[in-house]
């Protein structure tokens, strides 16, 4: 049984020709949304596999203008496909967040997950978001207090990010009613869910799908290419990135 899935990829990673062969494997491996992420320095949510992706992105010199062009090119290729910038606060602050979002929306980008911005302190980026009719998608923890998540849960937001557990991005995640009561609670306000952090089974998305808008996975996608990629035999090794996100993608989606 198919269902939506949300894919993360970290842009550059490892070579633009790679990271482009990779977002094309999750498109057609059933996809429905993407998740672009900008390489940060210091990123607080994000676990090992992450980490190191972005580190290797910023060590070739890549920058946020880079990333906004790769997101376009993507863009320019399949128009339609909804793509979520993530990234971390401090890069949308330095050039103003107002600039930021409308750069991002002239690159292709329809919403924005950034996790150090909280949704009722977002320094302007909500604002932005409802000038250029893009969606601001806040970040709901299961360590938050449960009025807190109601306040967030009521706010309006079309999307709502769950993170499925404490801690960081990559680590095993199992689904547990505490997790489930968190995210009937998270829905309470008619906000579309997406769910992820740990998820790498097509079982555990099937489980998941029922409780979600959309199942979220990164690491298992990020760790596919690490895994794969041979710096000396690029574009070989780009066809067993590309293969092997698309059966990934394909079993996470359920098509």
């Amino acid at each position: 049984m198919s269902r939506l899935l949300m894919a993360h990829q970290v842009a550059g990673y490892p070579d633009d020709e790679t990271a482009l062969a990779a977002g094309e494997a999750l498109i057609k491996g059933g996809a429905g949304i993407l998740e672009i992420q900008l390489a940060f320095s210091d990123p607080s949510a994000d676990g090992v596999a992450i980490q190191t992706a972005c580190s290797s992105v910023l060590r070739r010199g890549y920058t946020v203008r880079d990333g906004f062009t790769y997101i376009k090119k993507l863009h320019d290729m399949h128009p339609d496909m909804p793509l979520f910038l993530m990234t971390y606060a401090s890069l949308a602050y330095r050039p103003g967040i107002e600039n930021f979002v409308e750069t991002a929306r002239d690159a292709g980008i329809t919403g924005f997950i950034i996790p150090d911005l909280p949704f009722d302190c977002d320094e302007g980026l909500g604002a932005a978001c409802r000038k250029y009719k893009l969606h601001q998608i806040p970040v709901a923890a299961p360590s938050m207090t449960k009025e807190r998540l109601h306040k967030m849960a009521t706010a309006g937001f079309e999307y709502i990010y769950t993170v499925l557990r404490a801690g960081i991005t990559g680590g095993k995640t199992v689904i547990t009613d505490d997790m489930l009561s968190f995210l009937d609670t998270a829905r309470e306000g008619g906000s579309k869910l997406l769910g992820g952090f740990g998820i790498t089974s097509g079982r555990q998305a099937e489980v998941l799908a029922e409780h979600v808008y959309a199942v979220v996975a990164g690491s298992v996608f990020v760790n596919i290419i690490t895994g794969s990629y041979d710096e000396k035999n690029p574009v070989e090794s780009r066809k067993v990135i590309a293969e092997k996100i698309e059966e990934k993608a394909a079993e996470l989606s359920g098509i």
